[in-house]
């Protein structure tokens, strides 16, 4: 074989060579002159033993494993990470998580670097490279300790919790202040300007409960009313809440106190949260519940599981005065709703890869009730003579089961996490098979002896599918667009039987069966400029409502179809890093409700009946608002100013006929409302805080109801203060003071209340597990009254729940919070 052939063979080795050598990973530039001339010959060797040797370094893959234990209690700790990190950049070369028992395995074949352990709430561990040449390395039993440096002293600029403007909402960014300090979820939104969290809790917004908790941006059963695992979130886990008092074209035009969003971090996926939690209380109320989280690369799982049983008792009075006869119906009684619950969640997110999420979630509740009640009526004459007396007793028994399910695809887009793309599908249902059996028994006077048998049989599903589209051009400009269909599906089998010469008989004029459709479809699109002190969003949302309500029994049936634009405008202004300003405007609607809307009632005290109007129109409200926040050192301050216009507002107008005082909702003209909305957070001292809330409107009304003008100006203002104190000893006492004014309807006024809460809670175990004591309406001053007078009649009402007390122990393990379960939203 000639040189040249030799040399052509050799070069074809040598070109693979090269090409395994990339596979390898490592990159070298050979010029092709080299692989065409003999006479480079010995540079080629010098560069092929270079390559040799490199590929030699680099396959020497080093093998660590170790495990690591907590120094105070020498167990293991899970879920630490391990990282091995570059001794120049301090980059991370490759990293894993400690197994439950603290032990790990991690190779690496970098030549220069260090080994570094962390843990939240831990001082971290550095590691230098062993002086070894094993490929095996066991580095033994690593202790960490926890990090007991003050939490002021690990705060530093630019790492401060705080709140800046956006277009539509105020975003709360979690910095270490909080995240260092292995705080919940939910004492994360206690920080939050305008939000509130009380010791049991409870959620709300500007003052106002009945706010939707976003997970992500889609709803979770992690936070429905049916349980509060918001506990098993760690504000390490949490990169910024989003408040939304006033939705864009975005959102379901129905109307909300507001919407609150957690955004998780992505790359906090790991970890087993837990909690187990037991209560008890007077009036009877006793739980246990047990929330479990588990997060892994590709999965994470939550589970709730929880029983319970509970009292709620409930003193009415009600006195009906017909001016025409000048008689008079006066009631007092005691009813109570007794209930046994069981509540189990299941669920699921699955994370095909880092931009791709799956969510498949149930949740199942039974609750069986029992509904005994006992109400004594009087007959006055005008002297205020008692003519007659009887009593009514209730016997009710009902069994209600709940289900919940969600589905939900999330795809973030390569490139921009806010390139996003997501489809839910979300299912409840609910029944309740309830009987009642009451009695009449004459005391003194006319016969009043009566005997009623009721049976309802009722049946709801409800189905939302939604799809949204997220589309980023740049930075500063933002496309969305999306669909949502509402399903609502209700059957109200009603039945009453009278006793009858000694035979129970139907009730025809009271008997029937309301079938209740309503479906909903949405089409919205808005566009977003932001930059960076000044923005702008407009949207407009299309939703067509299709609603049949029919009575069986009857034939009656009412249909309406009706389709509405509903237009949104936000903007914000950020002066400085101390003040910002937002106005907002957008339309919304208020649907009557299934109950709104069925005619037949209720006849636990037939002077006082609730009837519903099949022929109820919806509400709509042009809404306008401009929000400001100020920061004041450590303190922010947020004042708003709004102003609300309302067309056909429903109104529950009273009816009056033989002292028997029947309430039907009717759309009552229109209601103008001007108001200004204020609240604060102020710590004076590290163990003191307070919470301030206040709300003040005026409003005026015009209408008009069976030649009736109902026409006239009016105020209202409600305020709220907590108060919370941090004791040595890790006890923490809050006082939260609620005041409702007095205000004007179209036929009376409802009287003012005010009323006192109170909570104790202290921390046991490092704040691994938790000792609640609650007091509700500490001076049992909550009493709701109402007068309606007009030219013919008179009615007066009275409701007081009274003092509720709770007792609870909580323990949280992994890295979950201790927190309450109190068994869900009853209905």
């Amino acid at each position: 074989m000639s040189i040249g052939a030799k040399w052509t063979l050799f070069t074809e080795f040598l070109q693979i060579f090269f090409l395994f050598h990339t596979i390898f990973g490592v990159e070298t530039k050979i010029p092709m002159t080299l692989l065409k001339e003999p006479k480079h010959s010995f540079l080629l060797i010098l560069t092929l033993l270079f390559s040799f040797w490199t590929i030699e370094a680099q396959v020497k893959t080093v093998e660590f494993t170790g495990k690591v234990v907590d120094t105070s209690t020498g167990q293991g700790v899970a879920y630490a990470t391990v990282m091995v990190a570059n001794n120049n950049t301090k980059k991370a070369i490759v990293g894993t998580t400690t197994l439950e028992d603290g032990s790990f395995m991690l190779k690496t074949d970098a030549t220069d670097y260090y080994i570094e352990i962390s843990f939240i709430g831990f001082e971290k561990k550095i590691i230098q490279k062993p002086n070894s040449d094993d490929l095996k390395i066991d580095l033994g039993v690593i202790q960490i300790a926890e990090d007991t440096q003050k939490l002021e002293e690990v705060v530093v600029q630019g790492e401060v919790s705080k709140t800046v403007f956006k277009l539509d909402k105020r975003v709360f960014n979690v910095g270490k202040d909080l995240s260092s300090a292995g705080a919940s979820a939910l004492e994360v939104l206690n920080n939050v300007p305008s939000v509130n969290v009380n010791i049991e809790g409870q959620i709300s917004l500007r003052g106002s409960q009945g706010v939707q908790v976003l997970i992500n941006g889609k709803p979770s059963i992690i936070t429905s009313d049916e349980s509060n695992a918001l506990g098993t979130i760690t504000a390490d886990m949490i990169d910024r809440v989003e408040v939304i008092t006033n939705p864009s074209a975005k959102y379901d035009a129905e109307g909300t106190s507001g919407i609150i969003n957690i955004v998780i971090k992505k790359e906090e996926r790991r970890g087993l949260n837990g909690s187990v939690s037991v209560n008890t209380g007077a009036p009877d109320s006793h739980s246990v519940g047990v929330s479990l989280n588990k997060r892994t690369e590709k999965f994470n799982l939550f589970t709730q599981l929880g029983a319970g049983y509970r009292e709620l008792p409930n003193d009415s009075e009600s006195r009906n005065t017909d001016l025409t006869t000048n008689t008079t119906i006066l009631s007092i009684g005691e009813e109570f709703r007794n209930e046994a619950y069981y509540n189990f969640v299941l669920g699921t997110d699955y994370y095909f890869n880092p931009t791709s999420v799956l969510t498949l979630s149930g949740n199942f509740a039974l609750e069986i009730e029992d509904q005994p009640s006992t109400t004594n009526f009087s007959s006055l004459s005008g002297t205020d003579i008692v003519t007659s007396e009887w009593e009514r007793t209730e016997i009710t028994e009902a069994t209600n089961p709940k289900f919940q399910y969600e589905l939900q695809y999330k795809k973030d887009f390569k490139g921009n996490e806010d390139h996003t793309l997501l489809f839910s599908a979300l299912g409840n249902f609910f029944g309740k098979d309830q009987s009642s059996e009451f009695t009449d028994t004459t005391i003194s006077g006319t016969n009043n002896d009566n005997s009623q048998l009721t049976r309802t049989d009722f049946k709801e599903a409800v189905f939302t599918f939604k799809l949204d589209y997220t589309k980023p051009f740049t930075e500063e400009l933002t496309w969305e667009t999306g669909a949502q269909y509402v399903l609502n599906d209700v059957s109200n089998d009603y039945e009453v039987q009278n006793l009858i010469n000694g035979a129970f008989q139907v009730d025809p004029g009271l008997t029937n069966i309301f079938e209740y459709d309503q479906k909903v479809l949405g089409l919205y699109t808005t566009g977003a400029y932001e930059g960076k002190k000044w923005g702008v969003k407009g949207g407009l949302r299309l939703e067509q409502t299709n609603l049949n309500t029919f009575l069986t029994n009857t034939g009656e049936d009412n249909s309406q179809d009706y389709g509405n634009l509903f237009p949104s405008l936000h903007t914000s202004y950020k002066f400085s890093e101390k003040i910002s300003l937002q106005a907002g405007y957008s339309k919304r609607i208020y649907r009557p409700r299934m109950w709104d809307l069925n005619p037949f009632f209720n006849i636990r005290n037939n002077f006082s009946i609730r009837q519903g109007n099949p022929e109820l129109m919806p509400e709509f409200t042009d809404s306008y608002e401009v929000t400001s926040i100020f920061f004041i050192g450590k303190t922010a301050l947020n004042l708003g100013v709004y102003h609300r216009y309302t067309t056909d507002v429903i109104e529950r107008i009273s009816m009056f006929e033989n002292n028997v005082n029947t309430t039907r909702p009717e759309n009552i003209g229109t209601n103008k409302t001007t108001g200004i909305e204020f609240n604060t957070k102020y710590s004076p001292v590290k163990w003191l805080t307070f919470n301030a809330d206040l709300n003040y409107n005026q409003f005026s009304r015009e209408g008009i109801f069976e030649a009736i003008v109902f026409d006239f100006n009016a105020e209202r203002w409600s305020s709220k203060l907590m108060t919370k104190v941090k004791f040595p000893a890790d006890i923490d006492l809050e006082a939260t003071g609620n005041y409702r004014s007095s205000y004007q309807t179209v036929q009376g006024e409802v009287n003012d209340y005010a009323f006192m809460d109170l909570g104790l809670r202290k921390k046991l175990m490092k704040g691994k597990a938790i000792l609640n004591l609650s007091v509700r309406d500490i001076f049992a001053s909550r009493i709701s009254e109402s007068q309606i007078a007009q030219a013919d009649f008179e009615v007066y009402s009275r409701r007081q729940r009274g003092r509720f007390v709770a007792f609870g122990f909580s323990y949280g393990f992994g890295k979950g919070e201790a927190m309450q379960y109190s068994g869900g939203r009853r209905r």
